[in-house]
Formats: C-alpha cells, sequence, structure tokens
C-alpha cells in the first residue's frame, strides 16, 4: 500500500485540509502516523485515487452503476458485517477479539440473530467423493435439490436447518460423522495438536463473513428467489471455487512451498517468468492491512523460513499479507493437505452464507439488476 504525506494529498485532490479530514472521518481515506514524523498522518494514495477517478466519471446514473458493481458504493442494506476504520465488525462486535474465544457454532447464533444453535436433525450420512471439496458441493447439491424453499418459514425453522447444513458440511468434508464442534471434528480429520485445534478454531471465526464478497452476493441473489436455504449455500461455495475468490490461498500455497523449496528469491523470480502477480497481500477493504491475517499470523507464530518467505513477497509488492496468505502459512505450519485453505474458508463462510440468506428472505426482495447493453443496435429492415 502506498501512502503521501498531507500536503501531496491535499494537492492532488485540490481541497483543504479539513475536506481531508472529513474524508478521513468518513472512512474515505485511510490515513496512519508518519514513522518518521508521530506529529503528522500519512494518506492513503489508493484511496485519493479512487476519489479522483469518481469525480472524473461523474455521478451520473451510468457511473454510479459502473462503480457499485466492483468495490464502489454499498448497493444494499445489511445488519450482518461491515468493516470500518480497519476493523471487521460482525453485528457490531470486533470479529478478531470475538475471534479469542468463540466457536464457529457461537459466531452463527451471532450472524443468525438467533439464540444458541437447536440440536440438528441431521444423520450425519457421508456422501461419497473423492476429497472434501468434492464431497461438500455434492452434500450441498443434494439437500438443494431436495429441501423447502425459504419462503413463508419461520426464522426459528430455517436457524434449525443452517444448524444442520453446518453439521452436515462438515461430515461431508471429513468424510465421516462424529461428536463435538466444527473445529473440534475438522481437527481430528487433520490429526491436529490442541495448538493446531485452537489455531482452526480462530481462522473459522475471521473467515465467518466479510459483508457482500462475491460468493455473499450470489447467496443473497439465490435467496431472493426463495431458493432452499442448501441452494443458497451451494450459490456462495460455487462462486468461492474461481481463483480469484475462494482459490486464491492455493496461489499462496504454492507460492510459499516454492519459498520454502528453494529460497524467497527464486520463488519471487519464478513468479515473475511467468507473468504472474505476487498473490494473497494486500486488501481493498483494508489499506493499512488486513486484521484477520495479522491476528492468526500472530497467533500461528511462523517458524523462520517461512516468515522469511512471507516477508519477502511483502517487501517485493510493497503490502502486507492477507487472509489468503495468512490460511496458506497456517496450512504450511500444520502440515495441513492442500485443499485446507479452501476447506477452512468454505467451512467458516458457511455461516455467512446463511446469515446472508436469512436476511436477504426477510426483506422479501427479489435481486435483478438492469444490464446496460452495448451490443450491436436493432437494424430496420429493408
Amino acid at each position: 500500500m502506498s501512502w503521501i504525506g498531507r500536503d501531496d494529498a491535499l494537492s492532488a485532490l485540490g481541497i483543504k485540509p479539513q475536506t481531508l479530514y472529513a474524508y478521513v472521518s468518513r472512512g474515505l481515506i485511510a490515513s496512519k502516523p508518519d514513522a518518521d514524523d508521530p506529529r503528522a498522518s500519512l494518506y492513503s494514495s489508493a484511496d485519493i485515487e479512487v476519489l479522483l477517478k469518481r469525480r472524473r466519471s461523474g455521478r451520473g446514473r451510468q457511473a454510479i452503476a459502473r462503480a457499485a458493481i466492483s468495490w464502489g458504493e454499498p448497493v444494499m442494506e445489511t445488519a450482518i458485517t461491515t468493516v470500518r476504520g480497519g476493523k471487521l465488525i460482525y453485528r457490531g462486535r470486533d470479529a478478531i477479539r470475538l475471534s479469542a474465544d468463540a466457536t464457529l457454532e457461537e459466531t452463527a447464533a451471532i450472524l443468525w440473530d438467533a439464540g444458541p444453535l437447536p440440536t440438528p436433525r441431521n444423520l450425519q450420512t457421508v456422501v461419497s467423493g473423492a476429497g472434501g471439496k468434492e464431497r461438500a458441493l455434492t452434500f450441498l447439491a443434494t439437500r438443494a435439490a431436495s429441501d423447502l424453499p425459504i419462503l413463508l418459514r419461520s426464522q426459528a425453522a430455517l436457524s434449525a436447518e443452517g444448524a444442520d447444513l453446518l453439521l452436515g458440511f462438515c461430515t461431508a468434508i471429513t468424510g465421516a460423522g462424529g461428536r463435538g464442534f466444527f473445529h473440534q471434528r475438522l481437527a481430528r480429520h487433520w490429526n491436529l495438536s490442541p495448538a493446531g485445534v485452537d489455531l482452526l478454531r480462530r481462522a473459522l471465526v475471521l473467515v465467518a463473513d466479510h459483508e457482500l464478497n462475491p460468493s455473499t452476493f450470489a447467496a443473497r441473489v439465490a435467496a431472493s428467489t426463495g431458493a432452499p436455504l442448501a441452494a443458497c449455500a451451494l450459490a456462495g461455495c460455487a462462486t468461492l471455487t474461481g481463483p480469484l475468490h475462494g482459490e486464491a490461498s492455493a496461489q499462496a500455497l504454492s507460492y510459499l512451498r516454492s519459498a520454502l523449496q528453494t529460497d524467497p528469491a527464486t520463488a519471487l523470480a519464478e513468479l515473475t517468468a511467468r507473468g504472474e502477480r505476487i498473490p494473497a497481500l494486500g486488501h481493498t477493504l483494508y489499506p493499512a492491512g488486513d486484521p484477520r491475517a495479522a491476528a492468526l499470523l500472530r497467533k500461528l507464530k511462523p517458524g523462520a523460513d517461512l516468515q522469511r518467505a512471507i516477508r519477502a513477497a511483502e517487501t517485493a509488492a510493497g503490502d502486507v499479507a492477507n487472509i489468503d496468505m495468512a490460511l496458506a502459512a497456517l496450512t504450511v505450519q500444520l502440515c495441513l493437505p492442500d485443499d485446507a485453505p479452501f476447506l477452512i474458508f468454505a467451512s467458516g463462510r458457511m455461516v455467512g452464507w446463511i446469515a446472508h440468506a436469512l436476511e436477504q428472505r426477510a426483506s422479501n426482495r427479489i435481486i435483478r439488476p438492469r444490464a446496460n447493453y452495448t451490443g450491436s443496435q436493432i437494424r430496420s429492415a429493408l
């Protein structure tokens, strides 16, 4: 992340100091103390560029629509999650603090705005599949084909079904039934130590929700049609399989393994030779750094070689690790399988998909935006 001083920020925007401070207070421009002068502040050049682009594009209807579809203005209301001042907030609670001792199930009760989760009815039938990812998607698809639509059903009934889906999702990933919290069952599947069990619990809570990301938006679109809760989660999980979303940590894992096998400089040079960007660094919503990654890496305490690999990537890119890099580092340090980052992400985010599906159902509104046609004009009859 690039930072500039106050005078440069004022010059770039052509504004007075009080306007700059107003932008900071409204969350439009991130700021941080200047390490060389504690009395001064630095300002995010990326945020300033966004404001300049918005000014140049004007605020016509088409410009607003284009901006809203990609990291732009908010397009819908939610009481579930937000990012404010560099903090991730779950219904008014700091997600980082919550991850210190909460389970995924307790986080679900918060995000679903429900009481303690009811005892699921799931009989823990194990679905077939070559791996956890395949079994998880198969489980959701099977349930989506047979479960009831979410319309005209009570919050209590849907919360019970959500708990049931969460239990079944864990069974699908592990390929076996069992007792205990989600993180305990998954930890047993991966033979983790007590310290590893706690790290897994923290990771699941930290990725439980993240505002209106692509997979969550997909889940809300499905929910707006009244689709079954499992279908909403399936829409989210299918979207998560994209390399620009949930599979980003796989790219980070590949880099870390290469850096550990050779050295960071060689691994970075190989990325450059292939024309690939250094993965899992920076985040648009966190100009000062992803707090989820910082919290997880702080508890993980990566080994010296792993730490060097992460630091080398950060130095080369001029940015800091995000949650995808942290999940990749967790996978390396705990000797987890290569699909672990995706499975952890999908498991935690199941809670968020269900939360947003429940909220969208309550709004009783279908999500149906209009497209701006840019194709050929209608031809007149000869």
